[in-house]
Formats: structure tokens, C-alpha cells, sequence
């Protein structure tokens, strides 16, 4: 047996906990640069806000229905989010977390009847321990356990139980088949075109035609739909073959300088990335491109990958491969939009090929990394950093709604009145 707890309308709900005010009133959360929606409490969905849409559109709605708009406050996100998680891992060591607002738990080493009574002690001290509300689903297979979290969801006790076949049936008629786990816009279209508009019909398909349609991977989902499990819970989550950060900037950006700063930060949290999971990059990607929604303006866009000397996870190694890149593709006379650094080829730290050639004293440079990492954990994100990083940061990113880092900002603690 495995569980799903999911988060109930994420963003919302941690904007809410500081917020009690927010309590009962529509609230929705806006994408980067506070362009599109990307997260809303049923209130806003009852009023018919579609998630994706551009703010700017519903201007009007949102204004006649006193609706709570939020800039993405990714800092307080991802710090309730570790809240949650560590609250889950006291509850149970069997954890995969599986995305910001997600966790499967594995459910062998508990005894049936004590399931129904461990989902409510979940749902209630995660809600009592972090204020975030939870829906938990548990059934035979991870993708079930997706299904019964859908149905959790719509429950007022916020807990869905599928164990026996009869009940998994009569869930999977219910349940369209693009609701079903990793049926995307593509697959739902195939699956219409012949027939199959339920979870349940999708799950009687013979398995040469799921086979040929959809893969080794559309079987292992069509397999778990029957109750055979075939994807275990990951109690370790393996390292990431390639790590990217990029962003929109908040205006345009012309001048190389900015630019700079912008590539610079980019590698940094890179680097970063690298030393959480232990690994170093033998590949470091930049690419840069101007506003495609602009077609007035001149459009340009280009990337350059480098092969570094010797793979590293330092943020000098990998900041100067990526202000070198930059300065390759860089071309004037365009207003650019968006910029980025992608490492890949991937290897552990202690598995690192060395170069006679090489850079001298590369322990030195992982020393001081991880040194500039204590001090920014202790004392706050980059209040130690390279001055290519720069200060003023023009490129940032448009956050006119943001709420307070409650958690991780000294100055922006909650105070009471």
C-alpha cells in the first residue's frame, strides 16, 4: 500500500497561514514577472479563474471580487514546503518526496486496519504543525494512490482509501483518463480518438496496444491501474543528470553588463545545486534569447555549450565558463528577455577526472565555496558573493504583489500589533 499527501492549493495556503485574514476569500498566486495564474484557493476557482491565465485579462474580475493577487514568493514556498516534509519524516522514515507539495509514503510495514487512522493523524498534524492543509490518498499502486488523492481532495474529511477492487472500479469509471497520473495533452487526444474516455477503459486495454502506443512506460501505468505496482517509492532521490536555472527578466536588458550579473547568479545557484548532491558538471550550457511576444522589436536567440577543463561544482569554475560563453553569443542592438545556465555531464565529486593542465589548487576554490554556503545559510542568500553578481540587479524579476519572507528574513519576521 502507498500513500499520496498533497498539499491542498499550495501557494495559496502558505500565503494563508500568515495571513488568517485571507481565511474564506479568494486568493491567487501569479507566475514569474506576475504574469499568469499559477496557483488559486477554491474560492478563486469558484469563480470560474482558469489556472494559466494572464492576470492582465481578468484584471477587472479580480478587482470585483476583492481577490488576494501574490507575487510568487518562492522563498516562503520552498521553506513550508521543508516544514511539511519534516513533519511527514517524523511520521514515517518511508518517504519519497516527489515534488514542493507532494510525498508518497510506502505503507508495507503498517498493518491495514491501522491505515485509516495513521491518513487522519497525517492530515492532522501537518495541518496542526505547519497550518498547511493536506489531502491523503492510499491504495495498492503509487498511480492508485494519485487516483484516491483526487477524490481525497473533493472530500470533506480530506482522506480517500481505495483497498478493495469493487471501490478501485467504481473510482476509475468516475475518473476521466486525462485525470489519470502522466496522461499528457497528447495521450488524452489518442486515448478520445479511440474510444477510451474513463480511467477504467484505459486500464482494460489489451497491453500490445498500450505497448505500442505508449511505450514501456504507458504499460508500467496501465499496470498499476490493475493493482500491480510497479514503481516504488525512492526513498533516496537520485542526483540530477542536468541542472538548469534561468529566468524572465522583469525588463528588458540591452546592455552586456547586467547581463553579466544576471549569467553570474545563474552559475552560482548552479554550483550550488551541484554541492547538495555531491556532484560536479563537465558541461556548462549558456543561452540567451529576446522577447518572442515582441515581434516589432529585432528577435535574437543562441546558446553555446563549454566543456570545462575539469569537472567542478565551484561557483569561480563554473562563473567564469559561463561569463566566457556569454561573451561569445552575445550581439548588440537586441532588447533580451531571458537568459540562462544549464550543467550537465554529471559525475560524483569523489569520481572527478583530474587534468595536468588544469586550474592549480581546485581544492582551495571548493573550500571557499563551501565556506561562502555557511555564511549565506547563517546569514541569508548571497550576503557573500562575487562582485560580478552585483547589487542593483536590474534584471530581477517583477514582484509587485510579494509577501513577506516570513520564515528565512530577519527583517521581514511577523510582527502583531
Amino acid at each position: 500500500m502507498f500513500a499520496l499527501v498533497d498539499c491542498n492549493n499550495f501557494y495559496a495556503s502558505c500565503e494563508r497561514v500568515f495571513n488568517p485574514k485571507l481565511q474564506g476569500r479568494a486568493v491567487v498566486v501569479l507566475s514569474n514577472n506576475d504574469g499568469c495564474i499559477v496557483a488559486r484557493s477554491n474560492e478563486a476557482k469558484q469563480l470560474g479563474i482558469r489556472m494559466g491565465e494572464p492576470a492582465f485579462k481578468i484584471k477587472d474580475l479580480l478587482q470585483r471580487h476583492k481577490v488576494a493577487v501574490f507575487s510568487s514568493n518562492y522563498a516562503l514556498y520552498a521553506d513550508m514546503s521543508g516544514r511539511v516534509m519534516q513533519t511527514l519524516r517524523q511520521l514515517t522514515p518511508f518517504l519519497e518526496v516527489y515534488s514542493i507539495d507532494e510525498a508518497f509514503i510506502d505503507l508495507r510495514r503498517f498493518a491495514p486496519h491501522t491505515l485509516p487512522d495513521f491518513a487522519q493523524r497525517v492530515r492532522q498534524t501537518v495541518g496542526q504543525w505547519t497550518g498547511i492543509p493536506v489531502s491523503v490518498g492510499v491504495a495498492p499502486t503509487k498511480t492508485l494512490a494519485k487516483v484516491a488523492n483526487f477524490y481525497a481532495k473533493k472530500s470533506a474529511e480530506g482522506v480517500c482509501l481505495l483497498f478493495c477492487d469493487p471501490d478501485i472500479e467504481i473510482a476509475l469509471q468516475q475518473l476521466p483518463a486525462g485525470e489519470v497520473w502522466g496522461i499528457g495533452r497528447q495521450y488524452e487526444k489518442l486515448l478520445l480518438k479511440n474510444g477510451v474516455e474513463t480511467a477504467l477503459q484505459l486500464r482494460q486495454l489489451s497491453d500490445d496496444w498500450v505497448r505500442q502506443h505508449f511505450g514501456i512506460v504507458g504499460l508500467r501505468l496501465v499496470h498499476e491501474l490493475r493493482g500491480i505496482s510497479c514503481l516504488p517509492v525512492q526513498l533516496f532521490t537520485p542526483p540530477k543528470k542536468g541542472i538548469c536555472t534561468s529566468r524572465s527578466f522583469g525588463r528588458g536588458v540591452s546592455d552586456m553588463a547586467p547581463l553579466q550579473e544576471a549569467v553570474a547568479n545563474f552559475a552560482v545557484r548552479c554550483a550550488e545545486k551541484l554541492r547538495r548532491q555531491q556532484s560536479c558538471a563537465n558541461l556548462l550550457t549558456v543561452f540567451i534569447h529576446s522577447n518572442p511576444f515582441k515581434p516589432k522589436l529585432p528577435q535574437y536567440s543562441n546558446s553555446i555549450t563549454l566543456q570545462l577543463p575539469v569537472a567542478a561544482q565551484h561557483n569561480a569554475a563554473l562563473i567564469e565558463q559561463a561569463l566566457g560563453g556569454l561573451q561569445k553569443i552575445y550581439r548588440t542592438g537586441f532588447v533580451y528577455k531571458k537568459a540562462g545556465v544549464y550543467v550537465s555531464g554529471i559525475v560524483p565529486q569523489s569520481g572527478v577526472q583530474g587534468n595536468l593542465f588544469g586550474q592549480q589548487n581546485p581544492q582551495g576554490h571548493e573550500q571557499l565555496s563551501k565556506t561562502i554556503d555557511a555564511l549565506n545559510q547563517r546569514m541569508g542568500r548571497d550576503t557573500v558573493r562575487y562582485a560580478i553578481q552585483g547589487y542593483e540587479r536590474v534584471w530581477k524579476l517583477r514582484q509587485e504583489q510579494l509577501s513577506p519572507r516570513y520564515t528565512t528574513c530577519w527583517n521581514e519576521l511577523l510582527t502583531i500589533g
